[in-house]
């Protein structure tokens, strides 16, 4: 299940959950953790609602004492969501491209990083650099440069043995594990292909408004914007491309694919990506992701091995159709509140120490240089993002969190009017609310 379908699903839970205070009140509790939570969509409110039951399950409390947001409605909502009063909002709420910065300054202990990706290396690095543990989510970086500060990041939280769990919560999913662990205790033997896939729809369009700000809008509508997301291969695709990297204990050294844009009517995305990343030893994945209204969807992994099968998170086979029993003693249960128990338990040293920084900052790697790929049609090393002598070593997305920080930005070129292709067959459907957007 992805995390966007659960969300969903779970909509009324969250309703619940939200109307209470931000202190998780158990008896005896042994312990209540800070938080600060910056970026304060849908995605941190789950974050912080799953941490929240997480701290609960483990016998911990949980208070919030530091929000963040580009608009200043979204910080104190959520803080008032999640049970902060009307008088305390003036010290909890932050607000603008430099807020997060206060919520680094404040007492929290964990920092909850769920903004548009292109501020999660800045973000991460001041969370560190501030003593905190860190739950950042899912993709990590939209180019070169933020990979490398992620990781960078991440080196200077192992030396100060801090906490980093990211939103790629397949790693912390019972039969993911139980798959992973098949693969390193050699009961199937190692991978020689595979396939996976993110095929779904566009999730959301946001309409600027008359005399909005270049800034407000991205951040209102990052996730159209290649500049603030990475395109979906990054912020979306990533999860799959993720499993791929660590049921094969590596990472691929080159990226060759195309893509298109045809039916998209905000941002300057591409509709879909197809790529090849070859892992060296003969062993290519191919990889898909598509965001188009009405047509087939598909969100999974599957995996060949010279005596098997593996069904991304489910089963493995044997070609005569025998499952092959998977043993693990690994927590079950809604992988979205187990990560989040993991990192409580790596906080106290109750469980391993986590820090899943240069993992997910790889995986997203891997995405940028396949969507470069696609976007000039050249084949792209993954080494190129750490090579200065490439010329794609320097290829950066702008505006940039600095250039955020310092004011209004100047506008990535937005592809509003969709070339003419009448009486060209194209998959799918126009977006769903196109008549609404218009």
């Amino acid at each position: 299940m992805n995390r966007r379908t659960f969300m969903k699903q779970s909509a009324v839970v969250s309703a619940m959950m939200a109307a209470a205070p931000s202190i998780v009140i158990g008896q005896e509790v042994k312990r209540v953790f800070k938080v600060g939570v910056v970026g304060c969509g849908g995605r941190g409110s789950g974050a912080f609602d799953n941490l929240r039951q997480a701290a609960k399950e483990l016998n911990y409390g949980i208070e919030l004492v530091a929000t963040s947001d580009y608009f200043e409605d979204k910080a104190k909502g959520f803080a008032k969501s999640k049970g902060v009063k009307e008088e305390d909002l003036g010290k909890v709420a932050h607000w603008g491209p430099n807020g997060y910065k206060d919520v680094m300054a404040s007492n929290a202990e964990i920092v909850i990083l769920t903004t548009p990706l292109n501020f999660r290396p800045q973000h991460l690095e001041a969370a560190i650099k501030a003593g905190k543990h860190v739950f950042a989510e899912k993709g990590v970086a939209v180019d070169g440069f933020g990979v490398r500060q992620f990781i960078a990041a991440s080196k200077l939280a192992a030396e100060k043995k801090l906490t980093i769990v990211a939103g790629t919560q397949r790693r912390h999913q019972r039969g993911y594990r139980l798959q992973a662990k098949a693969l390193a205790d050699g009961l199937v033997q190692p991978i020689l292909g595979g396939n996976v896939y993110w095929n779904g729809s566009v999730p959301w369009v946001k309409r600027r408004s008359p005399g909005e700000s270049n800034a407000a809008y991205l951040c209102k509508n990052w996730l159209n914007f290649t500049e603030l997301s990475g395109d979906h291969i990054c912020e979306q695709h990533v999860h799959n491309i993720d499993i791929a990297n660590w049921y094969l204990g590596r990472y691929p050294r080159s990226a060759v694919g195309f893509g298109f844009r045809a039916r998209r009517y905000s941002g300057n995305q591409y509709d879909f990506f197809g790529i090849d990343f070859d892992y060296g030893e003969g062993v290519h994945i191919h990889s898909m992701c598509r965001q188009i209204d009405g047509c087939h969807n598909n969100v999974s992994e599957h995996f060949r091995t010279p005596d098997a099968e593996i069904f991304g998170g489910g089963q493995i086979k044997r070609p005569n159709g025998d499952k092959v029993e998977l043993k693990g003693d690994f927590e079950d249960g809604n992988p979205y509140v187990v990560e989040h128990k993991d990192l409580l338990r790596s906080i106290t040293g109750e469980g391993p120490y986590y820090n899943e920084g240069e993992t997910v900052a790889m995986s997203t790697a891997c995405g940028i240089i396949g969507r470069i790929s696609c976007y000039t049609g050249q084949i792209v090393r993954l080494n190129d993002l750490f090579n200065e002598k490439s010329p794609y070593y320097a290829m950066d997305c702008h505006p940039s969190p600095a250039e955020f920080e310092a004011g209004e930005v100047k506008m990535p070129k937005e592809l509003i009017q969709m070339p003419d292709l009448t009486g060209i067959d194209l998959p799918g459907q126009p977006w769903r609310d196109l008549k609404n957007y218009k």
